[in-house]
C-alpha cells in the first residue's frame, strides 16, 4: 500500500511474475485489489532436493494483496477511502511503499518527492480510520461494562489507552502493551495494530549507491525510530524488467548496474519474517517441501501442518538440522554420525529444521 503512482502496482507485478495489475500513471489506477501467490525464495531446499533426488520441490508461499493508493482524507473517504481502508483490514501485515525517486513523467499527488510526508499522510489517514473505530467501540463497550459484563470490563481500559494513545498521533502497535493487553486489542482489527515495512522505490541510477542515498537513509531511520521496524530498497521499475528474463540474464543484468541480487527477493524474505514466520522442512524421494509455522511451534502443531493425523497420532520427531545434513551430504551419513535428534511433544521447532515426523493414529 501507499500513496498512488509510488510504484506499488509495478512492484506488485515484478513480485508475481504476471502483468496482471494495472501499473498506469494515474491516480487510482488500481481500485479492486489484486491478489498473486508468491515464493518465498529458499536456497535449502533446492539443495535438500539434490540430496535426496528428489522428484520435485514446494517451497512456501506468501499472499500479497495490491490495494490502491491512499490519499489525504481516506479516513474521510476522500478517494474512495472507506472501500481501500476496508482491504487493509483482511491483512496480516503491510509493506507501504515509499517513493524514493525523481521523475518528471510521473506525477506525485502532492506536487514533490518528500517520503517522509508521505509516510506521515497514510500514518495519519489510518490513526485517524483507528480513533474513529475505537471510539465506536468504547461506546459500545462502556454499556455493557455497566452491566456487568466481564469482558466489557476488560477492553474497556484497553480501548481506553488505545484511544489515548492514537489521538497523539501513533500507531496502535507502538504502544507499549502487556500480553494480555495485546491478546485483547487483536479483535478489534485495528489497521495500525499491522505489523508494517517500508519498501523504499528508488531510480535505476540509484540502486547501487543506496548507502548514500538521502530519501532511503531518512526512511530507515524513520522506520526504526517509529515503527522499530525496517526499510528494503526496491526499484520496482527494475523488478518489472527483472521478471521477464531467464535467472541467467537476470543475474547479468544486475551485474550490469553493481547490484549483487533483486530486491523482491529481501522483500519476500523480510515480509516472512515480519509475519512471524519460520520455515522446517520435509524431504524425500517424491518431493522436499518447506513448510512455514508461526515461531515458538512446538513439534506436534507442526506436524498438524504437515495432516492432521500427523498431529493427532504425534509420537515424536526425527530432526536434523539442514547445515548438518548439507555438511554430511545424506540422511545416511548423519545417522551414522549419531546426528539425527529424537523430540518429543515439547520441542520448539527451529528454522531450517529437516524433520520426519513418527505418528500413530
Amino acid at each position: 500500500m501507499g500513496l498512488p503512482n509510488v510504484g506499488k502496482s509495478t512492484l506488485f507485478n515484478a513480485l508475481i511474475k504476471t502483468r496482471k495489475a494495472a501499473a498506469e500513471n494515474y491516480p487510482f489506477c488500481t481500485i479492486e485489489p489484486n491478489v498473486g501467490v508468491v515464493v518465498v525464495p529458499d536456497p535449502r531446499l533446492d539443495a535438500l532436493a539434490r540430496i535426496e533426488s528428489s522428484a520435485k520441490v514446494v517451497p512456501a508461499a506468501i499472499e500479497f494483496v495490491d490495494i490502491a493508493g491512499l490519499v489525504k482524507g481516506a479516513s474521510n473517504g476522500e478517494g474512495l477511502g472507506n472501500q481501500f481502508l476496508s482491504h487493509i483490514r483482511e491483512v496480516d501485515a503491510i509493506v507501504q511503499v515509499v517513493r524514493c525517486f525523481e521523475d518528471s513523467n510521473v506525477v506525485h499527488v502532492t506536487g514533490g518527492i518528500n517520503p517522509l510526508e508521505d509516510i506521515q499522510t497514510i500514518t495519519l489517514e489510518l490513526v485517524l480510520a483507528d480513533l474513529a473505530s475505537v471510539a465506536k467501540q468504547i461506546a459500545r463497550v462502556e454499556k455493557t461494562a455497566r452491566s456487568g459484563d466481564k469482558t466489557a470490563a476488560a477492553e474497556l481500559p484497553v480501548l481506553q489507552k488505545l484511544a489515548a494513545h492514537l489521538d497523539a498521533g501513533k500507531p496502535a502497535i507502538t504502544l507499549d502493551l502487556t500480553p494480555d493487553e495485546q491478546a485483547i486489542a487483536k479483535p478489534f482489527l485495528l489497521l495500525t495494530m499491522k505489523p508494517t515495512i517500508f519498501a523504499c522505490n528508488v531510480a535505476e541510477g540509484d540502486l547501487a549507491s543506496v548507502g548514500s542515498n538521502r530519501p532511503v537513509n531518512m526512511v530507515r531511520q524513520y522506520a526504526q525510530e517509529h515503527h522499530d521496524t525496517e526499510a528494503v530498497v526496491i526499484c520496482a521499475k527494475i523488478e518489472s524488467d527483472l521478471a521477464e528474463l531467464s535467472p541467467e540474464e537476470a543475474k547479468e543484468f544486475l551485474a550490469s548496474l553493481g547490484v549483487e541480487e533483486s530486491g523482491v527477493g529481501a522483500l519476500i524474505q523480510s515480509v516472512y519474517h515480519l509475519l512471524g514466520l519460520i520455515t522446517f522442512l520435509t524431504t524425500g524421494p517424491k518431493e522436499s517441501r518447506a513448510w512455514p509455522v508461526r515461531r515458538g511451534t512446538k513439534a506436534p502443531q507442526a506436524a498438524g501442518a504437515v495432516h492432521s493425523d500427523f498431529e493427532r497420532g504425534f509420537i515424536r520427531a526425527e530432526v536434523v538440522n539442514f547445515d548438518v545434513l548439507a555438511d554430511a551430504g545424506s540422511y545416511a551419513r548423519v545417522r551414522e554420525k549419531g546426528q539425527l535428534r529424537l523430540e518429543g511433544k515439547e520441542y520448539v521447532v527451529q528454522d531450517g529444521d529437516v524433520i520426519l515426523f513418527r505418528f500413530n493414529v
